[in-house]
């Protein structure tokens, strides 16, 4: 990836740990001024610290990079200025930001908590919103424009006990493809990866899921982040070792329509259903399934 972003200035958030990491070290590796954006806190949100964000930002400069290290927390609109400034500070402009940053707070949705809701939605959404908001303003004004990418997950569609995570990454591509609707017009692109790697957030989650390591996502990070990919916008590409896929846009896959000009009933909707729109089944839902008949075929041998 030498010399992929040379010259290019980027902000990676969540960039002390896993994922985010290891695409701060890809973006220096391929010729990028880094910002390593990281406010240093457990998966819980607790204890913040600039210990790892400064750790990857000397790993860098080891490496002959350029970096900046800094703590910062992005879910306020404060924090979201403060690493985008950061990089016009250093360097004069800001051509790509990388939103990682995340926390976890697990459990049923019956047993979860308001602030445990608020908590995860804040960091991971917001997160995401204040940094695109700051770096948009900025990159607009720039002849060179500039490259969004959001962190979502293939939890958006659906976790059994994280809730708050789905609903928060679900809320990662809404708001990527607005930014992508409304910034074409000044030349900035913004797209999503959803990425399965083993990382300390993944080992939380409640069954076994297919996953690569984090420095799998880092050639893709580039690769959107770079001018080869300025015309590619309002994606959703998810990252598995050295699996790459792109998500179908959302659209309405089958109609029906009232019988006559009297509307539909309750009772018209139970008939026509079926036979016609049908369900679109859940892919989780067959796995749920399976382990749930897996449970009581042991139970049973038992």
């Amino acid at each position: 990836m030498t010399a992929y972003l040379e010259g290019k200035n980027i902000v990676v958030t969540g960039a002390g740990n896993g994922i985010g990491r290891a695409i701060a070290l890809g973006c220096a590796g391929a010729g990028a001024n880094v910002v390593v954006a990281d406010y240093g806190v457990s998966l819980a949100g607790a204890d913040p610290s600039s210990e790892v964000a400064e750790a990857v930002a000397a790993e860098i400069e080891e490496a002959g990079g350029t970096a900046v290290a800094v703590a910062a927390d992005i879910s306020t609109m404060q924090g979201g200025s403060s690493v985008v400034q950061a990089a016009v500070d250093a360097w004069g402009s800001i051509d790509g930001v990388v939103c990682s940053a995340g926390i976890l707070r697990e459990r049923m949705i019956f047993n979860m908590s308001e602030e445990e809701f608020d908590d995860v939605v804040r960091v991971h959404l917001k997160g995401h919103f204040t940094v695109y908001k700051h770096a948009s303003a900025i990159m607009r004004k720039q002849e060179t424009g500039g490259s969004l990418v959001g962190i979502t997950s293939g939890a958006f569609t659906g976790s059994t006990s994280q809730c708050n995570y789905s609903a928060a990454k679900g809320g990662v591509i809404s708001l990527t493809k607005s930014a992508a609707l409304a910034l074409r017009r000044y030349g900035i692109n913004a797209n999503c990866i959803a990425p399965s790697a083993k990382t300390r957030m993944s080992e939380n989650v409640p069954f076994e899921i297919e996953a690569g390591a984090p420095e799998d996502v880092a050639p893709m990070a580039v690769f959107l982040l770079s001018d080869a990919a300025q015309d590619i916008t309002a994606q959703v590409y998810t990252v598995i070792g050295p699996r790459i896929s792109v998500w179908a846009q959302f659209g309405e896959v089958r109609t029906m329509f009232a019988p006559d000009q009297g509307g539909w009933t309750p009772q018209g909707i139970e008939e026509s259903l079926p036979r016609t729109i049908g369900v679109e089944e859940h892919p989780t839902m067959a796995l749920l399934a399976q382990q749930a008949a897996q449970r009581q075929a042991s139970e049973g041998s038992g």
